[in-house]
């Protein structure tokens, strides 16, 4: 019961024509195949009369085989024409349809445009670029590189913030400690003046050092 409801596709005049001249080709191609075996039974009678010395049956049997290989060409050419027409109506239809489509494309934009405001896109090409301004102001201060010698000058500050912390870290000496180690190095005063020796001393000595030692 569904099939009832199906609706059938309109045939039209261009599917008309389109199905005839298909139907044309098709018995065109026929007639040429039946062509072809006349030609070759004209062609392979010939022989056997001219086997039999029938030489004036044989001539007819080859003016018969001329007449239809004439036909022949004749049909090849009304094929050719057939095809032609084909092709030519296959192409027209695609370029309709190439047609509509671009037909239906540009209403579609219309339809789109009309929807647009000029002003409201002009504005939202100001706000986007506005933003993306502020956006590259801030990937620049972001991204900006120092110097060299701003480097250098970072590098000098944080040695020098490193030894403030290492000194102020270091535990202090209470001063107990300090009088207490005085206390225990209680060493004599060293001597202002050269000590005093008599001369015969001196003598005494420099005797000693002159004596040869015993063998």
């Amino acid at each position: 019961m569904g099939n009832l409801f199906v609706k059938k596709p309109k045939v039209t005049d261009v599917d008309k024509a389109i199905l005839a001249l298909k139907t044309q080709r098709r018995k065109l191609a026929q007639y040429q195949q039946k062509l072809d075996a006349v030609i070759e039974a004209e062609k392979q009678a010939a022989r056997e009369l001219i086997r039999e010395k029938k030489k004036d049956r044989a001539l007819l049997a080859l003016k018969k085989k001329k007449a239809q290989e004439e036909l022949l060409k004749q049909v090849d050419a009304w094929l050719i024409n057939v095809e032609q027409q084909l092709a030519d109506i296959e192409l027209a239809s695609k370029q309709k349809a190439v047609f509509e489509s671009l037909k239906a494309g540009n209403d579609a934009m219309k339809a789109i445009q009309s929807e647009i405001n000029v002003e409201d896109v002009q504005k939202l090409m100001d706000d986007t670029a506005e933003a993306k301004a502020y956006q590259d102001e801030i990937n620049t201060i972001l991204g900006e590189k120092l110097s060299a010698e701003d480097e250098e000058e970072i590098l000098a500050e944080l040695e020098d913030l490193e030894t403030q912390v290492t000194v102020q870290d270091l535990p202090e000496v209470p001063p107990s400690a300090h009088e207490e180690i005085e206390e225990k190095l209680d060493l004599p005063d060293v001597p202002t003046k050269a000590p005093v020796t008599s001369d015969g001393e001196v003598s005494t000595k420099r005797k000693v050092m002159e004596e040869p030692l015993a063998a």
